[in-house]
């Protein structure tokens, strides 16, 4: 009697421990910092875009004009938050900076 007693409150204490689990903090793609994109400007070349943003994320093999660079962080146990810069070029210049999602959009 006294081992499955010892053995039902040692399965108890180890399913809590699981569930109080460490969750570490996630960062996935291209940081997105207002430094960077403050150095943008329109009529800048492809390599200098590299330069100051690293390569993007996606590169849509669809639309070859535009880069997309996002950036997902997820903190624990708290849901996720995307951010998405997209750059459009024409003729290898960067002709159009969309900043429309930069805003932190909550992921379920």
């Amino acid at each position: 009697m006294r081992r499955v007693l010892i053995l039902i409150i040692s399965l108890f204490f180890s399913q809590f421990i699981i569930s109080c689990a460490y969750k570490p903090d996630v960062q996935q793609g291209n940081t997105l910092d207002d430094k960077q994109i403050a150095q943008l400007e329109i009529g800048m070349t492809q390599q200098q875009v590299i330069f100051i943003m690293g390569t993007a994320l996606l590169k849509d093999p669809f639309h070859k004009n535009r880069w997309d660079y996002l950036y997902t962080y997820a903190k624990g146990q708290a849901k996720a938050e995307r951010s998405l810069l997209s750059l459009y070029f024409k003729n290898d210049k960067l002709s159009k900076i969309d900043k429309s999602q930069m805003k932190k959009i909550i992921l379920d």
